[in-house]
């Protein structure tokens, strides 16, 4: 009998030992957690998508506590989670400007293929088969991976490219993460004029490839009143701080590949 006493006594006090030393370390190292914390928590989507640029809810609401995030990080949330959010921090959350997804390809059936691929639907897959089965290695692959990654029914794949419907879209980046050809980039609403082709070809290898892609011819670099767009290394780019929206760059693209979005609104309204 003693012998089973003695282990089992021994078990014992190890156990109330080790279960004191945890007690005691809880009180010695606990950290305080803000309450702010939790209650931002509770006024973010939940979407947990990283849109923000941290790793959760929970991480952003801790970010904007400690003042190294605004209140109004959260793209999916928008103006009211960020008006909430202020109301927590004893601020103002000053303008929000709502973001979009855009996509910088419209080659889509305007493309020319090497090769029909056949294999699994997925954009990242067809890239790894000969550099894909399009002839231009910057265009959109059309296979759907941008849109089964949105959550929101914005981006769907029309005439063999990704089209965003900005009505749906909350700039989560999921879509931007997805794809592998990096076409994919998040603006303001308030943009209208976009680039829409990534291609760095030359002008006449783009020709042969493409009826849509940037040829670099810099007219629309000539037609900006302001500068904000320019030509390099064969692609046209707009800088949106400088961009007026005017859309003289899109009138004299011989491509058309410089899309005028309020032009496009207009047409819907009449």
């Amino acid at each position: 009998m003693q012998e089973i006493l003695i282990p089992v006594i021994t078990l014992g006090g190890l156990g109330l030992f080790f279960g004191t030393l945890l007690a005691v370390s809880s009180k010695i190292f606990h950290v305080e957690r803000d309450e702010r914390i939790d209650e931002i928590v509770s006024c973010l989507p939940g979407a947990n998508c990283g849109g923000c640029g941290y790793a959760g809810c929970s991480n952003l609401a801790a970010e904007i506590v400690a003042g190294n995030a605004p209140v109004s990080a959260c793209p999916v949330g928008g103006k009211d989670s960020a008006e909430k959010i202020a109301a927590i921090m004893g601020t103002e959350s000053g303008e929000v400007i709502r973001l979009v997804a855009h996509v910088n390809c419209r080659g889509g059936e305007q493309a020319k293929r090497k090769y029909n691929y056949e294999g699994i639907h997925d954009c990242l897959a067809a890239s790894k088969v000969a550099g894909g089965p399009l002839e231009c290695a910057y265009g959109c692959l059309g296979l759907g991976t941008c849109e089964r990654a949105c959550k929101y029914d914005a981006m769907h794949v029309e005439n063999g490219v990704a089209v965003v419907h900005a009505d749906n879209c909350v700039a989560c980046r999921q879509c931007v993460e997805a794809c592998p050809r990096h076409l994919i980039s998040v603006v303001s609403e308030k943009q209208d004029v976009f680039v829409s082709c990534s291609s760095h070809s030359r002008g006449a290898e783009l020709r042969r490839i493409c009826n849509i892609g940037c040829i670099g011819c810099t007219l629309c670099t000539k037609a900006c009143p302001t500068g904000a767009i320019t030509v390099n290394d064969n692609l046209a780019s707009i800088d949106y701080d400088n961009c007026i929206n005017c859309g003289k760059c899109a009138d004299v693209c011989p491509r058309k590949l410089i899309v005028n979005a309020s032009e496009s609104r207009f047409a819907v309204a009449e």
